[in-house]
């Protein structure tokens, strides 16, 4: 009777350890999911800066650093290694800075402004913009679940013998980069 039981215990425990160890693979799949997401929006957006700087050139070519700032933060951004999610979030909130600079020189060009060619990119980044956002927030959730089960008992016992680790977030850490930007003519 005692081996029956015992041989119950260690049945349950190791189908236990098993769900806990399911239920791991299922938030990191999901943590790469979430970034799969941001990586794919910040790409579409990195596509479409080259016809926005193309068109702010056209009407506004005495406004050299702006667009030039752009173009290299755009640049750096692309080089950031795809597992570097600090690195990558600092270069893109650089470069959100900079879209704003670009777009507060735009104002004051009435031309470009009225340009359908203009105001068709801007309504595209906007929409890419949010779209970041909305992958940002599933992606940062995803992390925040993989996370409290790596670090909670009794999952941290099974993602420490199988190497689970804390993701990080994708934030923007300097309160410098969340303020909207000053500009003075």
């Amino acid at each position: 009777m005692a081996t029956w039981f015992i041989l119950a215990v260690l049945i349950a425990l190791s189908v236990f350890a098993i769900l806990l160890y399911n239920a791991l693979v299922k938030k990191r799949q999901m943590v790469e999911e979430g970034w799969s997401g941001i990586d794919v929006q910040l790409k579409r957006r990195s596509n479409l800066i080259p016809n926005l700087v193309e068109t702010v050139k056209a009407y506004a070519s005495h406004e050299k650093d702006a667009l030039e700032t752009v173009t290299r933060l755009r640049t750096d951004a692309a080089s950031v290694s795809g597992s570097d999610i600090v690195g990558r979030a600092r270069v893109e909130g650089e470069l959100s800075q900079a879209l704003g600079r670009l777009f507060a020189v735009a104002e004051s060009y009435p031309d470009l402004k009225a340009s359908q060619n203009f105001s068709d990119l801007h309504n595209s980044l906007d929409e890419i913009e949010n779209a970041i956002q909305m992958a940002r927030r599933y992606y940062n959730g995803a992390v925040r679940g993989l996370n409290v089960a790596v670090e909670s008992f009794p999952s941290n016992l099974i993602a420490g013998q199988f190497g689970f680790t804390k993701a990080e977030y994708f934030e923007i850490e300097d309160a410098a980069e969340r303020a909207v930007p000053e500009v003075k003519f």
